[in-house]
């Protein structure tokens, strides 16, 4: 460390335990949260032969119907190989198509197939069980109110982010 360097307390440095102060706090916690939620979350999906990245894909598709890899890009927030392989996946699984854009020669538009809807709602039968494991250390109300304030951040009511 420099001379001139501030003295850092280890209070100070982020660390993702409880009681951290530091200005990283929240986003290491969400972090933590979403490892935790992603695992459980996962474990629901992986007998049905998918994963959360694929999953994410078919939300996107059932919401939006068909809809076009850069937008799924977008919306995902993956990157554009990664859609790519994601919908590669999909399609080799028969869970989704590729279908020509009509104007665009160049755009492909992907769409859910009937497999793919009917795996979407099985895999919401899975994760039922799975998803009352996941608040199961929460009190009565408190589900619901985290939920609440999970949805108030993610989505701001001003469109602000």
């Amino acid at each position: 460390m420099a001379a001139d360097a501030p003295h850092r307390t280890p209070a100070s440095r982020a660390t993702d335990r409880p009681g951290d102060a530091s200005p990283f706090a929240l986003g290491l916690l969400l972090r933590r949260a979403h490892w935790h939620a992603a695992g459980v979350m996962g474990e629901a999906l992986r007998p049905l032969g998918i994963e959360l990245r694929h999953f994410a894909v078919l939300i996107e598709l059932v919401n939006r119907g068909p809809t076009v890899q850069r937008d799924l890009v977008a919306a995902t927030g993956s990157d554009k190989a990664g859609i790519m392989r994601v919908v590669d996946d999909l399609e080799r699984k028969g869970l989704a198509v590729r279908k020509a854009v009509p104007g665009d020669r160049r755009a492909r538009a992907v769409e859910i197939t009937p497999e793919g809807l009917e795996l979407f709602d099985a895999a919401h039968v899975a994760a039922d069980p799975l998803g009352k494991r996941l608040v199961a250390e929460l009190g009565p109300g408190e589900p619901e109110k985290l939920m609440d304030l999970l949805t108030r951040f993610a989505h701001p009511a001003d469109g602000k982010e």
